[in-house]
């Protein structure tokens, strides 16, 4: 699942809405060694036909791949049982009166070449398991969540919905597609007051409902849910407000740009209490908590590894004992020249894994990150 919901929080007076998780390098490179509310009346979607969903692998490579050398990456990145499944490269669409507002574009693994392959889908998202893909059909919002086989690029199948929809990730155990729906394109514009100023629209978030969708049987239910307010306590003045699962998939949850962190709904959409325990990374759908149940990821940093990289933000656990992390390259002169490593829980031990890249430019890419089995 796209891992900027944290940006999409922060970024209240920042612009532009990149992820604060940015890349960089500048990491001494030592070898990890990687053990093995509101309710309304249902839309329901139903097809024609409903599709075999192929099997999630019970085993799969847990190895470190990396590319320091390219920025966006062109080779295959993972680290234990997480890997950077696609990542999307940011740009300024032009609009009349000196205004402009972001647009992405998406890339995807490809199991054919072991990198990535640039798409025309306005959104995507990758299952646990890399095996499939959901993928949105239109320029910026669409009608049509098509499902993707990874490894032959065939679009199995497509769900036709009645309301546009922005975004699409996929629930924990890979057989259900959460999408969120909007009125128009979420994204704010601003306008270029001067060479480094800009005024941001006084925007509210068109969101209007979500789509569940079974993949394995093309059923998507439709459940209205307006969007936080600008003013609420906790509220989020974002335009883009797309929901995410719970770790169990049992719940889903929308964003705020305060604290918590996020609402909780049931499935129908139903305001629930949140989960026992502090599950979470804080902005994002990763648990905090190690696979073995072992560790916990506290809010403060680990050292600098070797005196050389400062770790700005734990993404994911890669196993039981390292970390998928944001870090900070040299001595983080800029917050925006940093990049993704795998570290130690302590922080004694890293690796990187991409290369190196500034803010804007060619190298702006953002990634998603899900489990490989």
């Amino acid at each position: 699942m796209p891992h900027d919901l944290a940006d999409r929080a922060l970024r209240r007076r920042a612009w532009p809405p990149v992820a604060a998780t940015v890349l960089a390098a500048g990491l001494a490179v030592v070898v990890a060694v990687l053990a093995v509310g509101l309710r309304g009346q249902d839309t329901t979607v139903r097809p024609a036909n409903g599709m075999g969903v192929p099997v999630r692998p019970k085993v799969t490579s847990v190895d470190v791949r990396a590319d320091i050398e390219n920025a966006p990456p062109k080779k295959f990145v993972a680290a234990g049982n997480v890997a950077v499944s696609a990542y999307f490269t940011t740009w300024l669409e032009k609009l009349p009166n000196n205004a402009e507002r972001l647009r992405r574009t998406w890339h995807l693994y490809d199991p054919r070449t072991d990198g990535y392959e640039k798409t025309a889908w306005a959104w995507l998202d990758v299952a646990p398991g890399l095996q499939l893909a959901a993928v949105l059909q239109g320029e910026k919002i669409g009608r049509r969540v098509g499902i993707l086989e990874m490894n032959t690029r065939q679009i199995l199948t497509w769900i036709n919905l009645k309301h546009d929809v922005g975004s699409a990730v996929w629930s924990p155990d890979g057989t259900k597609v959460l999408a969120t729906a909007y009125s128009q394109y979420p994204e704010q514009s601003r306008k270029r007051m001067g060479k480094d100023s800009f005024s941001i629209e006084n925007f509210a978030s068109p969101r209007i409902g979500y789509y569940i969708i079974d993949v394995a049987t093309g059923e998507a239910i439709y459940h209205p849910l307006p969007p936080l307010g600008r003013d609420g306590q906790p509220g989020n003045m974002n335009g883009r407000q797309d929901l995410g699962w719970s770790l169990d998939g049992s719940m889903i949850w929308e964003p705020t740009d305060t604290m918590p962190d996020r609402l909780w709904l049931s499935l129908d959409g139903t305001r629930q209490n949140d989960p026992a325990g502090d599950q979470y990374i804080e902005y994002s759908p990763w648990s905090k908590v190690s696979p073995d149940g072992k560790r916990v990821l506290g809010r403060d940093m680990p050292p600098s590894i070797s005196g050389r990289q400062v770790v700005l933000q734990r993404l994911a656990w890669a196993d039981n004992d390292n970390v998928l992390a944001l870090g900070c390259a040299g001595t983080c002169g800029s917050e925006f020249n940093n990049g993704l490593v795998l570290v130690s829980a302590d922080g004694n031990r890293g690796i990187q894994l991409t290369a190196s890249r500034g803010r804007g430019g060619d190298e702006s890419w953002e990634w998603v990150l899900t489990r490989r089995n």
